[in-house]
């Protein structure tokens, strides 16, 4: 049986040196060569970077409130990397976020915190669409959330279809899910014009 790691305990770089230095024998390569030779504490480092979101702490997204009354907040163009789980290739792209604070707001920063934690694992585009959108909903006290993402994906660029499209996920939380809000507020995030909006009660 299989043991999963614990979230907070650090990945072992010297058992994945171990992998890596393996995996490339099987490739047919010498992993001694002057090329590959530190390949595997490369590959070890960088999975530490890549992967990190497995061990971020709850407490980092942890919120202080500023009291402010605004209608609706658009974040633009947030740049995310992750891998898929499928392939184990990269996915990579941008995140919109509409949301509508319930009579506050809070550092935006914290979603650069939300969108890392939950990016810099294994993930399909469509989980991580979901994950964003519920931790800012459940954790964060706002009314709705709209976090529409589109990236691009490796394994559809360099194997199988080889195709260069991108791929749109869409998820929407509170008040977002109701078609007619969320077709007054989504636009938002394709114009520059200053937001007015209805408040939500």
């Amino acid at each position: 049986m299989i043991q999963r790691k614990n979230k907070k305990e650090k990945i072992s770089k010297k058992r994945i040196e171990k992998l890596i230095r393996r995996l490339l024998i099987e490739l047919g390569e010498n992993p001694d060569k002057e090329g590959l030779v530190g390949t595997p504490a490369r590959i070890a480092e960088m999975y530490q970077e890549i992967f990190a979101g497995y061990r971020m702490n709850d407490d980092e997204l942890d919120v202080s409130f500023v009291n402010e009354e605004t209608d609706a907040i658009v974040v633009k163009d947030i740049r995310f990397y992750s891998m898929c789980e499928h392939h184990m290739l990269p996915f990579y792209g941008k995140i919109q976020i509409v949301y509508i604070p319930s009579g506050k707001v809070f550092d935006i920063s914290k979603l650069n915190h939300v969108v890392e934690r939950y990016a810099r694992r294994l993930q399909i585009q469509e989980r991580l669409t979901r994950q964003i959108a519920d931790a800012v909903i459940a954790g964060m006290g706002v009314k709705g959330i709209s976090v529409i993402i589109e990236a691009k994906h490796l394994c559809m660029k360099i194997r199988g279809v080889r195709n260069d499209s991108s791929v749109i996920t869409e998820c929407n939380r509170g008040v977002m899910e109701q078609k007619e809000f969320r077709e007054h507020v989504v636009p938002l995030i394709y114009t520059s014009a200053e937001p007015k909006l209805r408040s939500v009660v």
